[in-house]
């Protein structure tokens, strides 16, 4: 069996995967399985010009879980075109909701549970703008007060598509509010419990309030956690050039992109491998 090579990119979050080639990885069933094991104790990896093609990158991700192949705008299948043009993503506009903190599929349009991870791959980054930063929700769990975690266990949020739009359009029409709101909301604990014992706050741009409490006391207790859990030395930020690879953790990883021009060029090909357990 392969050894992989992995290099620690933070004390939080993120870590460099070396030495793997495109091939390797859409054709090793035994390395996907080490690499899922990395994934679980750093949250992100990164394969730096690996130059993943987009059936591999599927491939890849079969080896992990299932693909969610719902909503591709790509000719393969499982892949979505992530672009701020029109001309290359019909869904563009609803991406720049992005440019905020969040996780993956706590607004689903059904029962579907958060995605598991995400891959992507860059094919053309922009000259301004347009790197990742990621941040450990499990670790932002972990570091509270005893007090705290008791007391945020107890605590259920409301997650809603219009919450996170409203951060990067905070005037829409009418005809958008009226689509924003005729998606459903959903009620979360605070603090996701994950089967193998692990806690994570779910939190980030969807959470709207705080069950019980008022409007203002809720979203303060949201952005204060939030704050806390994206401080600069606690974030790892991916600078991004045509080739690179990234898979994260969406179940214990906060995420966000800096924001970038429509014209910049930037493409990104995303596959999402669905989610495995739910919120509880």
């Amino acid at each position: 069996m392969r050894t992989i090579d992995i290099a620690p990119l933070g004390d939080n979050v993120g870590a460099e995967v070396c030495g793997v080639a495109a091939d390797q990885l859409a054709g090793d069933a035994t390395l996907a399985t080490q690499l899922v094991d990395a994934l679980e104790a750093y949250g992100v990896l990164v394969f730096r010009a690996v130059h993943l093609g987009p059936e591999q990158q599927v491939a890849f991700c079969r080896y992990i879980g299932e693909v969610d192949c719902s909503s591709g705008n790509h000719e393969v299948e499982g892949i979505y075109r992530v672009s701020l043009d029109p001309t290359a993503n019909r869904t563009a506009a609803y991406l720049r909701g992005t440019f905020v903190w969040h996780v993956d599929g706590c607004t689903p349009t059904g029962d579907e549970w958060p995605q598991m991870a995400t891959v992507l791959s860059a094919k053309a980054v922009s000259a301004r703008g347009g790197e990742t930063e990621f941040a450990n929700s499990y670790a932002a769990y972990a570091d509270l007060t005893e007090e705290e975690q008791s007391r945020l266990r107890t605590l259920r949020v409301v997650h809603s598509l219009e919450a996170s739009q409203r951060r990067v359009t905070p005037d829409p029409s009418e005809k958008v509010l009226a689509a924003w709101r005729s998606q459903p909301i959903h009620e979360h604990p605070l603090v996701w419990t994950h089967r193998g014992g692990r806690r994570s706050l779910l939190i980030g741009a969807s959470a709207d309030h705080v069950v019980g409490m008022s409007l203002d006391e809720g979203r303060g207790l949201l952005d204060d956690l939030l704050a806390r859990a994206t401080t600069p030395d606690r974030v790892y930020r991916h600078e991004w050039t045509a080739g690179d690879t990234v898979i994260w953790d969406n179940r214990g990883v906060l995420h966000r992109a800096a924001p970038y021009d429509a014209d910049s060029g930037r493409e990104m090909l995303r596959t999402t491998i669905l989610g495995d357990e739910p919120i509880q």
